[in-house]
């Protein structure tokens, strides 16, 4: 239990710092839209494209890793349809809703915890590495063919998408570094490091200023936010779980890594990437605070059964 409240407590102290920032305004009307472009313009990029170069793209071939990409794709395509289907949100939104649903916070919280917990980042990075690579250009490319509504040139923007995207754009160009087997200079790694080291506490301190800022959600909200957490708190690992032991033969620490990931909150990269593109930020920021609230249960619950 110790091991994992480590993990959640800088998230719930700097989302804390965020809240009263914005609750007593001391950084003026702008400062969560601000914090926010930081973040995904700035910040994050430097620390995935860090965090990419230094990556190892084989290790994806790895049995947990394929079943960590499984559990993920099969609720990922649950809350594409849950968004659909049941609560009528448009095209980007629907993106948003099944990135909540199923994209986990592999980066400020996967990481402490496999160190605390694992003992070992080896299977986070791999797990990060899948959802840079795969997920976040899926859920990006259906974001802009939603948003952009010229269809002559659609496509170009799609092809276009790691130029400018930032957060797309870093990731390719950290797998081509880590791929070309490159040292990187610290003349060039040192700006990124300090960059990268503010992708965290940006995006927590934005969400946190957002949550002053909320209205009642009526019950079919309530609905879709408790249908997206249940996705990614229990149907995810339970999935993870039932495919790595029945369908993959998993077992021990390795079965027990796979679940624990799995079993991970949503990223707050959901919230930076509705801000970023205007679209509702209530859900995405919602599900990030009830999931990180409630995985502490959970990831106990896990580590209790399974380590």
């Amino acid at each position: 239990m110790h091991s994992v409240l480590s993990g959640f407590l800088p998230i719930w102290t700097i989302t804390a710092f965020g809240w009263a920032a914005g609750r007593f305004n001391l950084l003026g009307d702008q400062a969560q839209q601000v914090l926010g472009r930081f973040a995904f313009t700035f910040a994050m990029p430097s620390l995935l494209f860090l965090t990419m170069a230094k990556s190892r793209p084989g290790e994806l071939a790895q049995p947990g890793v394929v079943v960590f990409a499984l559990s993920l794709l099969a609720v990922f395509a649950a809350g594409l349809v849950a968004s659909r289907r049941l609560f009528r949100r448009k095209k980007a939104e629907q993106a948003i809703g099944a990135m909540a649903a199923s994209y986990v916070n592999s980066a400020n919280l996967g990481i402490p915890v496999a160190v605390h917990v694992l003992h070992d980042t080896s299977f986070i990075v791999a797990a990060a590495l899948f959802q840079m690579l795969f997920i976040t250009p899926l859920i990006l490319v259906l974001i802009e063919l939603d948003v952009r509504r010229d269809a002559g040139r659609r496509w170009l923007r799609m092809l276009q998408l790691p130029i400018r995207n930032p957060v797309v754009g870093a990731s390719a160009a950290g797998v081509a570094v880590a791929a070309l087997g490159l040292n990187l200079p610290d003349e060039v790694t040192s700006p990124l490091t300090i960059l990268g080291g503010g992708a965290v506490p940006a995006a927590l301190f934005a969400l946190g200023m957002s949550l002053t800022v909320r209205a009642a959600a009526d019950p079919g909200e309530g609905a879709e936010r408790g249908l997206l957490v249940a996705l990614k708190i229990a149907v995810q690992p339970l999935l993870a779980y039932a495919l790595g032991r029945w369908a993959f033969g998993l077992g021990g620490h390795e079965l027990f890594a796979v679940v624990l990931c799995a079993g991970l909150p949503t990223a707050q990269n959901a919230f930076i990437f509705a801000s970023e593109y205007r679209l509702d930020t209530s859900l995405p920021r919602d599900t990030v605070l009830l999931s990180t609230l409630l995985s502490m249960a959970s990831l106990s619950l896990i580590a209790v059964l399974l380590g």
